[in-house]
């Protein structure tokens, strides 16, 4: 964890402020963003990566479009890599990490009232997916692509102050940063360890950890500094996501070189279920009323929608286009919406994907290699 004081937090913000020079954004007015929301429509905001832009993306339940682009970009000749996305609990910031730092990523701050930043915070290497407590703390997961596979960490910014409190060592590269729905437990996943981390968010601590290579699933120690398996050349799971259910009692993990999600249950800490999906599961999401698990398999370009009572997948959906990658889910359980990076010169996509019919109803070109996404709002007022 990095130092900090009062003095240098806002010297940083002015500077990141006059470096953006709080321009407006690029596509529809700063207006738009306020009136969205009231019409019965939904709003999500897509990362693109390779674009250095955040999109406000509009779906009225029928066909999607594009509301608003944002430049996200630090400097103009380079590519700062904005990955994850995170709306707060209130609905009234969104968060952006730029992952490309020099040395360090940061995340960003932004008015969701006029898609303009408000501060930032320095984060670790590579920050990539986050997430935010009722409580107003952001858990942003520090994924580390530099030089070697070293351990590295989760970062904890109190979002009120934009300061980063923590930064609690975890694996090598953790991804999937997901919470409880009380903000109590923080889920993420280490791809070159072949864990599961859980943090007990409030202690800021690490509380258990799982190896998952496959046949060999079992608690692992906890030392402190959160002791690493050993990859092997063994069968792996390659974790890339964790997320859990409703109620916290179970625990989902995308296994991409597996080709399995894994279910497990929080309270003994075993695996209750096994899920065999599609090559390169990637992503995942869990609908708000616990029947429904979405999972985007990047390798063969299709969503899977699951019934968690059943354990059986009921939809398996082409994307528009390669390589699909985050998902979010609306709060009514009846849409998901999923970004798909695409290759080479094309556009990023975002498919929407109505639940109930198991079927993609509408679709938006974004920036190119769209990524992180996350719901906003809207729905039947």
């Amino acid at each position: 964890m990095r130092t900090h004081n009062a003095s240098d937090h806002h010297i940083a913000t002015a500077a990141w402020l006059v470096l953006v020079g709080l321009a407006p954004s690029s596509g529809a007015t700063a207006q738009t963003s306020e009136a969205a929301g009231d019409d019965g429509a939904y709003y999500v905001y897509v990362a693109a990566e390779s674009e250095d832009r955040v999109d406000l993306i509009r779906f009225d339940g029928t066909s999607a479009s594009l509301l608003d682009s944002v430049s996200v970009g630090r400097f103009p000749t380079e590519i700062d890599g904005p990955h994850g996305l995170a709306v707060d609990p209130s609905g009234e910031r969104w968060y952006v990490t730029l992952a490309h730092g020099n040395p360090f990523g940061v995340v960003v701050s932004y008015s969701t009232a006029t898609n303009r930043p408000e501060a930032s915070a320095e984060l670790g290497f590579f920050p990539a997916t986050m997430q935010v407590t009722p409580a107003g703390l952001l858990f942003a997961a520090n994924f580390n692509l530099h030089g070697d596979h070293v351990p590295s960490s989760v970062s904890v910014v109190d979002v009120g102050s934009m300061i980063e409190i923590a930064q609690i060592p975890t694996c090598t590269m953790p991804h999937g940063s997901r919470l409880t729905a009380d903000g109590s437990r923080h889920y993420s996943a280490c791809m070159m360890d072949e864990a599961l981390v859980e943090l007990d968010a409030h202690r800021l601590e690490v509380s258990r950890m799982m190896h998952l290579a496959p046949g060999h699933e079992r608690p692992m120690e906890v030392d402190g500094a959160a002791s690493m398996a050993t990859m092997g050349d063994g069968p792996r799971c390659s974790p890339t996501w964790a997320h859990p259910n409703a109620d916290g009692s179970r625990v989902y993990v995308a296994c991409n070189k597996n080709a399995e999600v894994l279910e497990i249950d929080a309270d003994s800490w075993t695996i209750a279920r096994r899920f065999t999906t599609e090559p390169g599961p990637y992503n995942l999401d869990i609908t708000p009323d616990g029947t429904r698990l979405v999972v985007t398999y990047k390798s063969s370009h299709k969503t899977g929608v699951w019934d968690l009572e059943t354990g059986r997948e009921v939809a398996r959906i082409d994307n528009t286009r390669r390589l699909p990658h985050g998902i979010a889910v609306s709060p009514d359980s009846r849409y998901a919406f999923i970004s798909v990076e695409g290759v080479g010169g094309e556009p990023g996509t975002v498919d929407v994907i109505d639940l109930e019919r198991g079927e993609k109803v509408a679709s938006v070109d974004v920036g190119k290699q769209a990524g992180g996404i996350a719901f906003w709002r809207g729905g039947a007022p």
